[in-house]
């Protein structure tokens, strides 16, 4: 029998509720409050809260840019291209990221902007 696939959480909210079922704290929740216990609207309110980011949309220009760039297979990363690698994760990824000297920093940034391309590329897929 297939499991059933794991919703991926939005918020804290959905968070504490698949520990809770995980775990069967929320049987033992409606079994003392009741049916109506209210676990829909704090699960909610939770991920209002606490919403995990979810990346922007790439615009057509850095799509293609990133594109191109990654096609290159380049083994060192010149000043310009990391700062234009820098400036679409920090846009994405809404963070606040400074051009660096760490080679696995900016191989991880680099990995995580992959993984939006291929998004794209699978989106585009599926709709053929």
């Amino acid at each position: 029998m297939a499991r059933p696939k794991k919703i991926k959480p939005t918020g804290l909210g959905d968070t504490v509720e698949q520990l809770f079922k995980a775990t069967g704290i929320d049987k033992v929740a409606k079994f003392i409050l009741g049916e109506d216990c209210k676990c829909d609207e704090r699960k909610a309110k939770l991920n209002v809260l606490f919403p995990y980011k979810k990346p922007l949309c790439l615009t057509e220009t850095e799509y293609n840019w990133l594109k191109t760039w990654i096609a290159l297979k380049v083994n060192q990363v010149k000043p310009t291209d990391q700062a234009q690698l820098l400036s679409i994760y920090n846009r994405i990824f809404q963070q606040r990221n400074e051009p660096t000297s760490c080679s696995s920093c900016l191989r991880d940034m680099v990995e995580e902007l992959k993984k939006i391309m291929l998004t794209y590329e699978e989106d585009a897929d599926t709709e053929k």
